[in-house]
């Protein structure tokens, strides 16, 4: 199994998870109920289900995104791995690289790739739910502890990961959608097929994947990564501002084909049972 995680790690990066060494391969088909022999037994799994009024006040200081303002270096890589669309994080164009800090996190995290969940014409599919609500889709921007060297040693840490979630919304007029986003998103009719892969001109930061959704107002929870080997080794930050996005742009998501040729849709994780952790809102303040 060592091996298996290994393998599927060093694939996981900047393009998700795969199949593992041995052949095994995953699906979303039963949104990750067969994934018993592939996933931890622990009691922290992701994605959760937040109940708002539940939570606990967070006191702490805000989570402190560096460099996220400026532009990536370019150019930047995207792939349909037959699971999702992921991108590869680069330094920005000052040579340093995006990291956060702060908040519930101890020491830099450093941002490596992202990539996303989505529902279908006809279902949502956000993996995390707020107050009994699913969101159209969720966008995924995975950080590794700077004081491991690699991911895969992170992901065998209980602090080894940090992820931001953000929970996307189709509205019929949408105003100011991140640049990048649509960047990105447009870009993903270049990668219909699995294994398919393109590059974009970067041209903006991760700023501008994010656009102007409260940083400063989150639910946060100690997890898993949620697919497989769904290692517990992640400390989830979701934001509780919606980003608002056109059905053009979730349309394009929907229209991708997996490895057997079936069209890509309803790629996320059933809801993990919370096993009396503890859930913290910080509510938006500077």
């Amino acid at each position: 199994m060592l091996a298996n995680v290994f393998h599927t790690l060093f694939l996981w990066l900047p393009f998700a998870y795969h199949h593992t060494s041995n052949g095994i391969e995953w699906n979303y088909l039963t949104n990750g109920k067969t994934w018993t022999d592939l996933c931890a037994t622990g009691k922290q799994q992701s994605p959760i289900a937040f109940d708002i009024q539940k939570t606990r006040e967070l006191k702490s200081p805000r989570i402190y995104f560096a460099n996220y303002n400026v532009e990536l270096k370019g150019p930047i890589f995207i792939k349909n791995n037959g699971h999702t669309i992921s991108m590869d994080i680069p330094a920005t164009i000052n040579g340093q690289p995006p990291f956060i800090s702060g908040g519930r996190l101890r020491g830099r995290y450093l941002a490596k790739g992202l990539h996303f969940h989505w529902g279908s014409p006809n279902s949502n599919g956000s993996e995390h739910t707020i107050n009994n609500r699913r969101y159209d889709a969720e966008m995924h921007i995975v950080h590794r502890n700077a004081k491991y060297i690699d991911i895969i040693d992170a992901a065998e840490k209980k602090d080894g990961l940090a992820v931001i979630g953000v929970l996307l919304e189709i509205v019929k007029e949408p105003i100011a959608i991140p640049t990048g986003l649509t960047k990105v998103i447009n870009a993903v009719i270049e990668t219909p097929m699995d294994e398919s892969n393109t590059t974009i001109p970067a041209g903006f930061s991760l700023d501008e994947m994010i656009g102007n959704v409260d940083h400063n107002d989150f639910l946060s929870y100690d997890g898993s990564l949620t697919t497989p080997f769904c290692h517990e080794a992640v400390s989830w930050t979701v934001f509780t501002q919606i980003l608002p996005v056109s059905f053009s742009m979730v349309s394009k998501l929907w229209k991708l084909r997996d490895r057997c040729n079936h069209p890509m849709i309803n790629n996320f994780r059933d809801i993990q049972d919370l096993n009396n952790r503890p859930v913290y809102h910080r509510f938006g303040r500077a």
